[in-house]
């Protein structure tokens, strides 16, 4: 019994006590979690409880956005939908790896209710969704396949299933708490301080960091042309007050400052002064490293490199550190600065104990 009244205390204090800084959507930032004695790679320990080579399987309920449903599945099968969604398969095995554990991370932290959906319940009663712009994506076995085509399908499953299979149970901690490990297909040579992007929440691990070999990517500049009218439609959509005097428009837009890792900070457009991030997403561009030109007939080149919002782990850089030797365990530490990795079993043996 008191061990059962331990438990209600531990986990009232880490969900209603511990503060939380919102990141995006449901991603939120944890203060605290259960203290590891050692941060480190620990292999993982054996339980007596259990008979040799038993292990305990994870459920997590899942919100399947385009069926509106909840279906509750292993957090490793989870985790394969979630890879063969994310990350391109012909990508390097070791990229593949990071993104597992990344993706592992994100999952495990919302099924122990560390990253909370703010206000409505958007995951329909689950613990996670579907939905890219909200958690992670994911794709079905079935659909995966039919995707990739006959002649690549299994092969390409089998290999996102090896990267779940050889980090199966690992997770990233930051000073012994599970973090929120972001991640973007694209930071276009360098990845972004969480700061600069959701105001006043800086996250010790999610800092600057250069990352090359992007350009690899095919369309890491793109142009987006907008006729003067729909420009101004769209900016007047959430500013209807907009006054702009002048009669050629790219006169009347400045950017007025960049972060360290060259995307927009400031932007005035008019009378308006927009934060790069507001202005990305008022036009639905790619990211907020980007370059205004006047096109032609008058219209609005918006020229972007990269895609997403930079913060994290960049997939592409993953990809590209991977091909030049380097492992998941160190392509994730170089993203995600000051972090270790850690087996769930230790975790939830330690909440156990606790």
């Amino acid at each position: 019994m008191k061990k059962f009244v331990d438990y209600v205390f531990l986990m009232t204090m880490v969900i209603v006590l511990l503060p939380l800084i919102i990141v995006r959507g449901c991603s939120t930032v944890a203060e605290e979690l259960i203290p590891i004695d050692d941060g480190g790679f620990l292999p993982p320990e054996e339980d007596a409880g259990k008979e040799e080579g038993e292990e305990e399987v994870l459920y997590l309920d899942v919100y399947i956005a385009s069926e509106d449903e909840v279906k509750k599945m292993s957090l490793e099968e989870y985790l394969l939908g979630v890879v063969a969604a994310e990350m391109a398969a012909n990508f390097e095995i070791e990229a593949l790896k990071a993104q597992a554990v990344a993706a592992r991370t994100y999952a495990y932290g919302r099924m122990k209710k560390m990253y909370a959906a703010n206000g409505a319940d958007v995951h329909k009663g689950g613990d996670i969704c579907t939905d890219p712009g909200h958690c992670q994506a994911w794709i079905s076995k079935d659909d995966a396949l039919k995707k990739w085509g006959e002649s690549n399908g299994q092969k390409n499953w089998d290999k996102i299933k090896r990267a779940v299979d050889e980090t199966k149970d690992i997770v990233i901690l930051y000073e012994n708490k599970v973090i929120n490990p972001l991640y973007h297909a694209n930071s276009g040579g360098a990845t972004e301080n969480s700061e600069n992007v959701w105001e006043g929440v800086e996250v010790p691990y999610l800092k600057s960091v250069k990352s090359e070999g992007e350009d690899a990517c095919s369309d890491y500049e793109v142009v987006t042309a907008f006729k003067q009218e729909d420009f101004i439609s769209a900016i007047k959509s959430e500013i209807p007050d907009l006054k702009i005097e002048g009669e050629n428009i790219i006169d009347e837009i400045e950017i007025l400052n960049r972060t360290d890792s060259e995307r927009v900070d400031k932007i005035k457009v008019g009378d308006v002064t927009l934060k790069g991030t507001d202005f990305r997403r008022i036009l639905d561009l790619r990211s907020t490293n980007f370059s205004i030109e006047e096109g032609e007939d008058g219209e609005i080149n918006i020229i972007t490199i990269g895609h997403g919002h930079g913060v994290g782990m960049s997939q592409w850089g993953a990809n590209h550190l991977a091909k030049n030797g380097k492992d998941f365990e160190e392509i994730i530490k170089y993203y995600y600065k000051g972090v270790t990795l850690e087996h769930i079993q230790n975790l939830e043996k330690k909440l156990e104990n606790f």
